[in-house]
């Protein structure tokens, strides 16, 4: 039956992977529909579970897979090339480096570039910290690029290289199953592997569509404050809807002509906006922070990688499970679930690469390029909010203005620091803009790899098959605002919580798959592309 419905419609894929994935997230629409409140509740209930329970599991996980990432690279096995020995880059280091940025993480560094350092500044994750003094400043910077630099690009690499390894090594599908072949074998090709490549996509579509729920929030912010639109409900619909249409017509033109142009544009226009802030600002200044702010990294990355907040029940108590429950935990859980996207994604555009090449471009050049986007735009709008007693006191009534409009509302903290440039309303508009073609990137980015997780192959299926994919990210992203309604952020982090543990325990299994291919090179016979039975491994 379901192959004739495919037949009629002129789709090219895996039916079965395909029409139930379709059915699963069409049902859970309608619930989304039918029944937000009590969805909504079943989601923050699980969500304080995970956290209380499992959270030291996220913190843990994410470190480890840092840690065997690094030995990939530098061992011997860093020299293995991601496809046939012969195989050579398609993309240059500079296109590939935009679109590793474009494919999401450009909308995350948006959104919290100026939010989470004031955050942690005015609101310091550590007790023992005064708000607002020089030591806030310091770990606010350090938590900021902790959440979202190494930690965050090896939670992408190690599905990437995953990815990569067993597709283009082994010559299986591309989709999700094909990592777990040294551990379930042909299974992958059986109910079992259909069901991991269901259950990546809802994870994939979930994971983007709290993205396209973030970036939509600090459009609309951005918009009722150059505009005087409502931030409402309604008003973020219409965004979506309008930037969907967007993308659709990215995803019609495919990788090279649309996601590959968006992407190049974006990052040059993002790029233009950080140097302008850099050279608006305190220029000097910037420029010794961002040195500062490596060392400030450096030095407390390995006690931030291990830190639990484990004696958050006996000292402040957060809902039972501490600051990083709604910090860390989230970040891990957020970015796990996009993480099918990222990996599939970054793993066909880096064909040809090796190990070493492939692990240490994706995690460095885009946590180092973080670093500098939080340095500059971090240590800017706390100066404008006044770091330490004296400069507080000579401040007087502006002393804290920016953490108070964060307070207020995350989304509109970019639109706030701009105030304190010259020609703000232009840079406002043109960080709409910026906002707005990540949104775009994202989704169709994430829309062409989940056609790939249905068909299995890196060549595109029919336009409308892709399409559907773009609609339904949209779909999803505009039930999450209306089940989200005024507590919006709080919302999106209840339900990516409970979707991502599931997609974390997966990804944390892709180690153990690696450790066995890798075991296999001595074995396989490269030059024929022979793949060892699952006894042999």
């Amino acid at each position: 039956m379901m192959d004739r419905l495919a037949a009629t419609l002129k789709l090219r894929t895996d039916t079965t992977i395909f029409f139930w994935s379709a059915g699963i997230m069409i049902v859970f629409l309608i619930a989304l529909l039918v029944a937000p409140g009590p969805i909504g509740d079943a989601f923050g209930r699980g969500r304080e579970w995970v956290v209380t329970n499992l959270g030291w599991f996220f913190i843990l996980g994410v470190t480890s897979w840092v840690a065997f990432l690094l030995w990939a690279a530098l061992s011997r096995h860093g020299s293995i090339r991601l496809g046939g020995n012969d195989a050579r880059p398609d993309y240059g280091n500079i296109s590939w480096f935009t679109m590793l940025f474009a494919g999401g993480i450009g909308t995350v560094l948006m959104f919290w570039g100026v939010a989470e350092p004031i955050s942690h500044f005015s609101n310091p994750p550590r007790p023992d910290v005064e708000p607002f003094s020089v030591e806030a400043a310091d770990d606010a910077m350090g938590f900021a690029i902790y959440h979202l630099g190494l930690h965050t690009w090896a939670i992408f690499t190690l599905p990437g290289l995953a990815f990569a390894y067993f597709i283009y090594r082994y010559d299986l599908p591309m989709r999700f199953s094909s990592v777990f072949y040294p551990l379930i074998g042909d299974r992958i090709y059986g109910p079992l592997g259909k069901t991991l490549d269901i259950f990546a996509i809802l994870g994939t579509l979930f994971g983007v569509a709290v993205s396209i729920g973030l970036g939509t929030q600090q459009i609309n912010a951005g918009l009722s404050e150059l505009f005087g639109l409502p931030n409402d409900v309604t008003t973020k619909v219409v965004i979506i809807v309008v930037l969907t249409t967007v993308a659709v017509s990215s995803i019609v033109a495919g990788l090279d002509k649309g996601i590959k142009l968006l992407s190049n544009v974006n990052i040059a226009m993002a790029v233009g906006l950080m140097l302008f802030v850099l050279f608006a600002g305190s220029t000097v200044f910037l420029l010794r922070a961002i040195v500062e702010t490596f060392g400030i990294y450096i030095t407390n990355l390995l006690p931030m990688a291990f830190w639990n907040d484990a004696l958050a029940q006996y000292t402040h108590q957060e809902g039972g499970w501490g600051w990083q429950g709604s910090w860390t935990v989230f970040y891990w859980a957020w970015t796990v679930t996009w993480s099918p996207f990222i990996g599939i994604f970054v793993a066909r555009i880096s064909r040809g690469r090796t190990i070493r090449e492939f692990v240490l471009g994706v995690l460095f050049a885009p946590s180092i390029f973080t670093l500098v986007w939080f340095a500059i735009y971090g240590w800017s709008a706390m100066t404008i909010d006044g770091i330490g007693e004296e400069a507080r006191a000579a401040m007087g009534a502006d002393a804290g203005s920016l953490s108070a409009a964060v307070a207020e509302s995350i989304p509109l903290a970019m639109f706030a620091f701009f105030e304190n440039f010259p020609l703000a309303n232009i840079i406002k508009g043109l960080a709409i803009i910026i906002v707005a073609i990540f949104f775009a990137t994202s989704s169709d980015s994430a829309s062409l790899v989940v056609d790939m997780l249905c068909t299995g192959t890196a060549d595109p299926g029919p336009w409308h098959q892709r399409v559907f994919w773009g609609v339904s990210e949209g779909m999803l992203a505009v039930m999450l605002i209306v089940l989200a309604g005024d507590a919006g952020l709080t919302a999106l982090q209840e339900v990516i919580t409970v979707v991502g543990l599931p997609m974390f325990i997966l990804v944390f299994c892709m180690m153990f798959a690696l450790i066995r291919g890798f075991a296999s090179e001595r074995i396989r016979d490269v030059s024929i592309g022979r793949r060892p039975d699952i006894e042999e491994l």
